[in-house]
């Protein structure tokens, strides 16, 4: 059976590694991003050609539930049921605390927490029906422990934690599993704020003595929607011993 995925934040860095990987794997992609159109759509032109899967894109922004909604529906139409949701649209702010507009604020919870509740509502519905499905929240490790000048998205990825639990003890008894990836520092553009000076001072502070490839991220994901059906309810950490 052909199994279809809809993946947010797709056009680069982890999301697109994530698609990349699921297609190799044979499955079909709902795609969104929300700014980058040309990148995604290069991104299911090559996935299309290399794999010959069958992928609908959208340009859309994650923090509007009647545009969520509208992608859900579009991509049921497109591509038939969903079989997992991989949520990994997000943003950042660095910054002291005192210094964050409300704006700001909004704007980090709802894309990186409030968007998985849009999309979970908007999609596991018909998972329920179902009784089957998968739901994979990128996290932070951020969310577990916390970090200074990062208050909103520390918030943020720890809501999306909680949410993971609460909504995997949900939905067990539908057959339909939950989990997070709490990523260390990924190799990604959300580093590039940083300066050469401020990574290398950063990745020494990792075991590993590296960044994570999104190509791991990906890998990880894979392995998430392919175990047991009784892995459910998990934040599994992925940063190289630094947490």
């Amino acid at each position: 059976m052909t199994r279809t995925a809809f993946i947010t934040g797709a056009s680069r860095g982890i999301g697109a590694a994530v698609a990349r990987r699921l297609a190799e794997d044979g499955w079909n992609l709902a795609l969104t991003c929300e700014k980058n159109t040309d990148l995604l759509e290069q991104l299911a032109d090559s996935l299309r050609a290399r794999y010959g899967v069958t992928i609908c894109t959208r340009t859309m922004d994650v923090a509007d539930p009647l545009q969520c909604e509208q992608a859900a529906a579009e991509a049921k139409e497109y591509l038939g049921p969903i079989h997992a949701l991989i949520n990994n649209a997000g943003v950042c702010h660095m910054g002291l605390l005192t210094e964050l507009s409300v704006e700001e604020w909004d704007r980090i919870m709802k894309v990186n927490l409030y968007a998985a509740f849009y999309m979970c509502r908007a999609l596991v519905p018909d998972m329920v029906r179902r009784r089957a499905g998968a739901v994979v929240n990128i996290s932070s490790v951020w969310g577990n422990v916390g970090a200074s000048c990062e208050a909103a998205y520390s918030a943020a990825k720890a809501g999306l934690n909680g949410l993971t639990r609460a909504l995997a003890k949900e939905l067990a008894p539908s057959g339909i599993t939950v989990n997070a990836i709490a990523c260390g520092v990924i190799d990604t553009d959300m580093n590039k704020c940083l300066s050469p000076e401020e990574l290398k001072t950063l990745y020494a502070e990792i075991p590993a003595g590296r960044p994570g490839a999104p190509e791991e991220a990906a890998q990880l994901v894979w392995q998430v929607l392919n175990s047991p059906a009784y892995l459910t309810g998990q934040i599994i950490g992925l940063d190289g011993g630094w947490t």
